[in-house]
């Protein structure tokens, strides 16, 4: 290979010079087995494997490394496969959102201190998509994605299943009485048959389908199914991709995540009903490049971007059946008029490029952008007096006729507050009544668990009531559904309004004019604040106080303070310490 840029290539810091330290790099590779003429003159490309035993959505990711490292070696490229932490949604506590910092630090950190010229990123469940783009994002080295695509739908009893949607109404079915345990028991063995993440437009689907809009995948791969044999094909084609990008030394992160793809990953958002996690995870990412997007940029966006995808939790069909309409590039060309089409893609080439040639919709899965299922986008953004710097709720997935409502508060303090109470008979409690869960943002949970969908009283399930107002400073699942105010900012737990509301004080939401409102005088509100006595930390020490002692609100997407781009230093793409000479090379 003599390509004019292997001179530059990060990796020939680490292996070409003709030293000690070039030495010892060179011998720590011929270790593993690999010969010198590995290393010679061709790129080397990291694939950053979040393979968990742990992480059912990620358990394919073997096989999928596998063939990414086929494609590194047909374009002429040495593939080196590194494991980072992995964040399972279902079996982390409190919360793998207290984890996706400590991930984006890992794989940050990975990739910048060995020697890799372009990396890999392999990633599936909810909280890793976004912790290996943020981390990417800050190092800065030529990177692009491969997600692990959806499992194929489950069913029962004749019916297909989404993953989450449909397990919370069964379990309101249950506890309403209309359905027994042993249905229960059976709708358990049925209900995730395959490797791959959430089969709805859950937060993973919805990272995932982010991916393409904001240029960080190959075209047209977002919404392949997990256990498909074109996933392999993308990853093999991907491996190759990676190659050329490290040659080409680019397109970066930072290249491609600009304000442009940004604003096409919101529309994309509001297009597919996707999950209000999103909207976290945008507003950390950004602020890994130095773009500061604001919380009523979705809000703006939202209002002119129709739903036009019918998937759930928002609509009714699975990813499977999006994949098979024409998948996420086929969502893009028909958004086409609303989209940056000329921002740039890990292709090097531009976004209307890669959906060009994308399917026309099938007016059943995807309809056309006049004749929309929705005429405005899935997430709405809420302010007032409850919420002085914002909050978010998924009107796709809500109740209309509580969209506008007033009604008085039930206060839970915190999440185990709300279980013992949650079906007390002597809990005050009607239809028209708005349930209040603090203590569960950021800090106060800590980590900003999925507690946000409130479990409606079993009393009103079993009168047939289904939904009913709730608010929280949590985050909920993408595969949730009702009318569920969420993301209160700022937190009860570090003195936000929340902190102030007591049981039966009025509470106004009123999503169309973007209103939420504790209905009680100002004055009242700051005197309540000023006598709020703050709860203790939950970590006195270790990575839980590292989280509470830097994490940021809902409304600047819970990074850390620290991991922010600076605006007057330009990104470390190599690390410090050694790479040549005679004083060793380590």
């Amino acid at each position: 290979m003599s390509d004019p840029n292997i001179s530059e290539l990060r990796s020939a810091r680490w292996f070409g010079p003709h030293d000690l330290t070039g030495f010892i790099h060179r011998t720590a590779i011929q270790a593993e087995g690999f010969s010198k003429f590995a290393i010679k003159d061709r790129p080397v490309v990291g694939i950053a494997n979040s393979w968990s035993e742990l992480v059912n959505c990620n358990i394919h990711f073997k096989l999928l490394a596998d063939a990414v490292k086929r494609g590194v070696l047909m374009a002429g490229g040495l593939p080196l496969e590194f494991p980072t932490i992995s964040l399972g949604e279902s079996l982390m506590k409190p919360s793998a959102m207290q984890f996706r910092n400590l991930m984006a630090m890992d794989v940050e950190e990975s990739v910048r201190a060995y020697p890799l010229d372009a990396i890999v990123l392999l990633g599936g469940c909810d909280k890793t998509v976004p912790a290996q783009l943020m981390g990417a994002a800050s190092a800065d080295v030529p990177t692009i994605m491969l997600t692990g695509g959806p499992q194929e739908p489950a069913y029962f009893r004749g019916r297909q299943l989404g993953v989450g949607t449909d397990t919370w109404k069964y379990a309101d079915e249950l506890r309403a009485g209309t359905i027994t345990q042993e249905d229960f028991n059976d709708l358990e063995a049925s209900a995730k048959p395959t490797a791959g993440h959430c089969s709805e437009m859950g937060t993973a689907s919805t990272m995932t389908s982010l991916v393409e809009a904001l240029g960080m995948c190959l075209p047209d791969t977002a919404s392949i199914p997990a256990v498909d044999s074109r996933r392999a094909s993308a990853a093999e084609a991907t491996g190759r991709r990676a190659v050329e990008m490290a040659l080409s030394l680019g397109p970066r992160p930072s290249e491609v995540l600009t304000e442009q793809a940004f604003d096409n990953a919101i529309t994309l958002l509001m297009a597919v009903g996707g999950s209000t996690n999103a909207v976290v995870h945008l507003l950390a990412l950004a602020r890994r490049v130095g773009y500061e997007l604001q919380l009523d940029r979705f809000h703006e966006i939202s209002k002119r971007t129709p739903r036009i995808a019918n998937v759930r939790p928002s609509g009714e069909h699975l990813i499977k059946q999006l994949f098979n309409a024409g998948g996420i590039s086929a969502v893009l060309k028909e958004l086409d008029p609303l989209l940056h089409g000329d921002a740039i893609t890990v292709t090097g080439e531009t976004l209307a490029d890669g959906y060009r040639n994308a399917a026309e919709p099938d007016g059943q899965v995807i309809s056309k952008l006049e004749q929309p299922f929705d005429t405005s986008g899935g997430i709405a953004v809420v302010r007032g007096s409850l919420a002085p710097n914002g909050a978010v709720i998924k009107r796709s997935a809500a109740s209309p006729e509580l969209l506008k409502h007033r009604g008085l508060a039930i206060v839970f303090e915190d999440i185990y507050d709300l279980g013992r109470r949650i079906d007390d008979p002597a809990l005050p409690i009607t239809e028209d009544s708005v349930l209040v869960l603090r203590n569960s943002g950021p800090v106060g949970a800590p980590g900003m668990p999925e507690w946000g969908m409130l479990p409606i009283p079993e009393r009103l399930l079993r009168r047939g009531i289904r939904d009913i107002v709730r608010i929280s400073d949590a985050r909920m699942s993408g595969t949730a559904f009702g009318t569920t105010v969420l993301h209160v900012s700022p937190e009860a737990a570090i003195g936000g309004p929340l902190a102030a509301v007591r049981d039966g004080d009025p509470i106004v939401l009123d999503v169309e004019n973007q209103r939420l409102d504790l209905d009680i005088p100002d004055e009242e509100i700051e005197r309540r604040l000023a006598d709020v006595e703050l709860p203790a930390p939950k970590y006195r020490r270790g990575y839980g106080r590292l989280f509470i002692d830097h994490v940021t609100q809902a409304d600047e997407g819970c990074d850390f303070d620290f991991l922010r781009k600076l605006p007057d230093e330009e990104p470390q793409r190599l690390p410090y310490g050694l790479t040549s000479g005679w004083q060793g090379g380590w």
